[in-house]
């Protein structure tokens, strides 16, 4: 079941494996039957709308990233460029923005055929639509975080919706003004709660909007002419599209096998597929084939981060204890327990036996997402006591089983019952639940713990499993929507339904809310000292895992693949939906190996640092 309240995004949480690749790459043409670049994958999960304006999942907004197009978007060196808006301005006071739209740009059905132009007004229509809280839009809080009066229209506060910061001035210009200075705005817009929707066709298909493929307009680089769900799903270049001579990728074929994860790597090798990750399970064998191997390369680390989150709210069968859980999660010394047990360098040999170092993270915010003044962000207001060192130390672990278990005495049972789900659809995952639950217990005792571990599969993973409060620990993900940190303070409050600290035991201050919670608001209400704003909110994330409410784990991305696209040249954000797209993008001759890779990184950086200080000027 869903919690109740105000939905929260949830971009990219726990994260079912989908073999898509948004990288793009120079070199020879695969040819299709037509001549043109064609790209073939495989999937496990499926998705469960087209609906961008309500889905917060990265499988579905990784979908419509390529059918529908943004203001703006970002180019291979992460600097923004000019997409349906063709420019823009902000006024003085930083709360009014302008955008001047691109004309011309159609809307066309799923067989091609014209429907309408783009207007300002599309981009009012969908906002309304994703501010009615009926729609049980996923992505609504980010619209009303920012956007003036959204959320008092949201709650019901105000009725009349010209009150809401959103205005079309004419056919061609969009208004946004904001309910305070907000740094990060211009970053939010590739974000799938500030898409375009027609309204005319969404009134038209009312609720069957986006159920299918022919239920939805497309105005983006591609068109989804086949649509069968646990089938396959085929994309095609729009020809109507306004900046088609960059579409070079002409059809994108998905096919769906629910052993995607084991099979794909075969696949591969018999050419029928164009992209694999090549999974620890196999990943020495091809690294001990001369030929294999030169098919290998590393992944690109993302800014998305994993975590391993203690559920305060538990929904799960009686069998595992709820009641006990929740007494025992809120004991900070239980916590504490399991925070300093856990060892993430060996859950990550699952996934990453080379380098495991190299994807582990000791923050919720990764190093390099934002700086200041040339100090990483990780080093800021205390958290770099965290950020410099490993949590696992056995010693403290055992410290704090000692003090949990004379804390509890008389209140919880032991052994605490752990329910751990993980996904089906990824190998690692599955065997790292097991490595986990063995590792846990072995250090802390099984007079102490017992951990269950629990497989569900990828289709509906989310809704059956952290939505739905049924888990003691899981591991989850986080990516974030805007260039600030305040991005990853997102799934932690009362209006996420991840379950949160707000309903731990002991925190509540004065005004009602939690400690955490206040110190939130603090670092969000600073709109205007940047370098105080970020110490604040680096503080209020020191706290969070001081207390052992999450357990960083790992940054994503890493890991190896054979591919052949190229990850230098596709649009690159740590946000939003531009790294996502397959616009700009061709297919290779050859997958690219490691030290094509390295040489290819080097060179990369090195031009990224030219066009951000250009950017800059």
């Amino acid at each position: 079941m869903f919690k109740k309240g105000k939905p929260k995004a949830l971009m990219a949480i726990l994260l079912v494996l989908s073999l898509t690749m948004t990288a793009c790459s120079s070199g020879n043409k695969k040819g299709s039957k037509d001549g043109s670049e064609e790209y073939s994958t495989v999937y496990s999960g499926e998705i469960t709308t087209l609906n961008y304006l309500v889905t917060s999942t990265t499988l579905e907004f990784a979908l419509a990233a390529n059918l529908i197009d943004t203001l703006i978007d970002y180019d291979e060196y992460g600097v923004v460029q000019p997409c349906l808006a063709t420019g823009w301005n902000v006024s003085d006071d930083n709360l009014v923005w302008t955008f001047k739209l691109r004309e011309g740009v159609k809307w066309v059905t799923y067989d091609g055929k014209e429907y309408g132009e783009v207007t300002a007004q599309d981009f009012v229509d969908a906002m309304k639509y994703i501010l009615d809280p009926n729609n049980e839009s996923q992505t609504a809080n980010i619209a009303y975080s920012v956007l003036k009066n959204a959320e008092k229209y949201y709650d019901g506060e105000i009725t009349d919706f010209e009150e809401v910061g959103v205005k079309a001035l004419d056919k061609y210009t969009l208004e946004y003004t904001l309910e305070k200075p907000t740094p990060y705005f211009l970053s939010m817009l590739t974000y799938v709660c500030f898409f375009p929707v027609n309204g005319q066709f969404l009134e038209e298909v009312g609720d069957k909007f986006g159920t299918d493929n022919i239920n939805f307009l497309y105005n983006g680089a591609y068109i989804m002419e086949t649509f069968e769900p646990q089938t396959r799903r085929v994309l095609v270049a729009n020809e109507n599209y306004w900046d088609k001579e960059n579409v070079h990728i002409k059809r994108l074929n998905y096919t769906y096998n629910k052993e995607a994860a084991t099979l794909s790597p075969e696949l591969f090798l018999r050419g029928d597929i164009d992209y694999t990750d090549v999974p620890s399970s196999v990943l020495d064998e091809w690294m001990k084939d001369s030929e294999k191997k030169d098919m290998i390369r590393p992944n690109r680390t993302s800014f998305y981060t994993y975590f391993y989150a203690f559920n305060f709210d538990p929904h799960f069968a009686a069998e595992y204890e709820p009641e006990n859980w929740k007494i025992a999660v809120n004991n900070v010394n239980f916590r504490k327990s399991i925070f300093h047990a856990l060892d993430r360098k060996a859950a990550m040999l699952t996934e990453e036996p080379y380098n495991p170092e190299d994807r582990l993270t000791n923050t919720i915010t990764p190093k390099n997402f934002v700086n200041l003044d040339g100090v990483d962000y990780t080093q800021l207001g205390g958290l770099d006591k965290f950020s410099d060192n490993d949590s696992l130390d056995e010693k403290l672990a055992l410290e704090y089983k000692e003090k949990a278990m004379t804390e509890l005495k008389g209140k919880a049972i032991f052994p605490v019952k752990i329910l751990m789900p993980y996904n089906t659809s990824s190998s690692e995952w599955a065997n790292r639940a097991q490595v986990i639950e063995q590792q846990l217990e072995n250090l802390l005792g099984t007079d102490y713990i017992d951990v269950i571990i629990e497989p569900h599969p990828p289709t509906g993973f989310l809704d059956e499993t952290r939505r739905a409060g049924n888990y003691a620990l899981e591991e989850c993900n986080w990516g974030p929507d805007y260039a600030d940190p305040e991005t990853y303070t997102d799934p932690f409050t009362p209006d996420s339904n991840y379950n949160w600290p707000h309903l731990a035991e002991g925190y509540k201050e004065s005004n009602g809310k939690n400690t955490y919670e206040n110190m939130i608001d603090k670092a969000k209400a600073e709109v205007f000292d940047i370098e105080k704003r970020y110490n604040l909110f680096a503080e209020a994330e020191a706290f969070f895992i001081d207390q052992a409410f999450v357990i960083p784990y790992a940054v994503g991305g890493g890991g190896y693949s054979a591919s052949k696209l190229n990850p230098f040249e596709s649009p690159y954000s740590p946000f939003g939906v531009a790294g996502e797209r397959f616009k700009g993008q061709r297919i290779m001759d050859k997958p690219m190996n490691t030290d094509g890779y390295h040489k290819a990184l080097e060179k990369w950086e090195k031009e990224r640092a030219e066009a951000l200080k250009k950017a800059a000027q």
